[in-house]
């Protein structure tokens, strides 16, 4: 099994500037390199049949992605309307601002197939392309954010995967992202 970066993935999980909040300590290709050559401490089913996540131990200084909302940080939390790329409609969007959560214990790779990844229009030489990566503190899947799962079942057009909402899935989703967010320094 291959695994290749792909060029969306590059630009958040590396990004020139280098932030606090992307993968640390390692090049995009170093980072290729590592998942391919060493096996996951366990494979997740992802929402699709085309999505797996790799959980591997954090060989990095990255920190966690996301913390728990509480009384005592809550007047850090911030919000604006963005777009990932300059094809996509901002959305509303929240993360910290002013804080600094711990390290990692884990890196969880978001993998699609080959197939997949041809149909959003981005051929890759692999069998699996990377589209995203979480940093957690537990060997599990953080729930995909509520707006996520809307783009995927608007579409490849609107930036998503086509795969249609989970009712089910979104409910958790919301329960999970009404009390935690991202961070950004």
């Amino acid at each position: 099994m291959s695994i290749a970066l792909t060029d969306f993935a590059r630009a958040r999980l590396f990004p020139r500037d280098r932030r606090l909040t992307a993968i640390q300590d390692t090049t995009p290709e170093a980072f290729v390199e590592r998942l391919n050559a060493e096996a996951p401490l366990q494979v997740l089913e992802g929402y699709a049949p085309f999505c797996r996540l790799h959980v591997h131990a954090n060989w990095t200084s990255t920190r966690c992605s996301v913390v728990a909302i509480t009384d005592a940080n809550r007047h850090r939390l911030r919000s604006s309307y963005e777009a990932r790329t300059r094809n996509e409609l901002p959305v509303l969007v929240r993360w910290f601002e002013g804080i600094e959560p711990p390290v990692a214990r884990y890196l969880v790779p978001i993998l699609y197939d080959r197939a997949q990844m041809a149909k959003e229009g981005t051929p890759i030489d692999a069998d699996w392309g990377i589209v995203g990566c979480l940093y957690t503190m537990e060997p599990a899947e953080i729930p995909m954010v509520p707006i996520t799962m809307m783009r995927n079942a608007l579409g490849v057009a609107e930036g998503g995967s086509g795969v249609p909402l989970d009712r089910e899935a979104y409910r958790r989703s919301v329960a999970f992202w009404e009390a935690h967010a991202n961070w950004r320094p």
